[in-house]
């Protein structure tokens, strides 16, 4: 009697002790969104003397402000734009590559396959170089179909492993179903394969718009015309040689974080199947 009563009290001891280690993490993740939102609603005076994370007075009109002098609607819909048709391809060609790699085999498959995963090794700013050069040799340079080729490119390694892993697990007997059904290769690729793999595509959603949405360096390099620059240019706006205004970078900060945070939510579902996907394919 006293061991078991001995044995539960430990177990409960344990899980308040993860409990509270996991609830300090997630403050110290929720914090800096928590202190941006109540920045972006101070002024220049009170941001750094008012050090209360709910404002006397919340300046609303900061959104409006950043919105109209950063340009946020052109910028936004050239962001838009990039992150869903670099999500699309990176879907369409890690998942027939990842599908080619983990059911058919073809002489150099397995040295393709390692030359995409040393692909992950090499930072991106240590391609910008080589991109560069293609890109004007190409005449791809300073538009956008070029800058979302590159995008491309930096999301295929890990996009093909995630889902190349998920498919060595998937059960061969749906394939011969579907063979038997008469589904071609591409068929059972796209009725079987995709459908199955809904929980590590999610993760490929959501960790490519995030790089997508978030990068600045590389568009850069590549756009010569304010025109097609992504979001984030619009928040260097706020920071000048001498001064930054600092409400209007944090509101502009926060419209930007938005729609990422929005689609983490709505995918969230499926990221949690995703992390756990060995046991829905075993």
């Amino acid at each position: 009697m006293k061991s078991t009563l001995y044995y539960k009290a430990k177990k409960v001891t344990v899980n308040a002790l993860i409990h509270v280690l996991l609830i300090s993490v997630a403050i110290t993740c929720i914090f800096p969104l928590i202190w941006m939102i109540s920045s972006s609603l101070k002024t220049q005076e009170t941001i750094f003397s008012d050090t209360s994370l709910i404002p006397v007075k919340m300046h609303f009109e900061n959104y409006v402000q950043a919105w109209k002098e950063g340009g946020f609607g052109r910028y936004f819909l050239n962001s838009i734009f990039y992150t869903v048709s670099v999500v699309i391809g990176i879907i369409l060609v890690s998942s027939l590559a990842a599908y080619a790699f983990a059911r058919f085999k073809f002489p150099g498959s397995n040295l393709l396959f390692f030359m995409f995963m040393a692909a992950m090794m090499i930072p991106i700013p240590g391609s910008f170089v080589p991109l560069y050069v293609l890109l004007t040799k190409l005449h791809l340079r300073n538009t956008a179909i070029g800058y979302i080729l590159c995008m491309i490119n930096v999301g295929l390694s890990t996009s093909i492993f995630l889902l190349k892993t998920f498919f060595d697990k998937m059960p061969r007997e749906l394939e011969d179903a579907a063979r038997i059904d008469g589904c071609s290769k591409l068929g059972i690729w796209w009725h079987v394969a995709l459908p199955l793999a809904k929980p590590v595509l999610a993760v490929v959603v959501v960790f490519n718009a995030l790089a997508v949405w978030n990068e600045y360096v590389l568009a850069l390099i590549i756009f010569d015309s304010k025109g097609l620059m992504p979001l984030q240019v619009a928040l260097m706006t706020f920071q000048g040689e001498f001064i930054t205004r600092y409400p209007l970078l944090m509101a502009g900060l926060t419209i930007t974080a938005l729609p990422i945070i929005i689609l983490y939510i709505l995918m969230q579902k499926y990221i949690v199947k995703g992390v756990t996907q060995g046991a829905l394919v075993e």
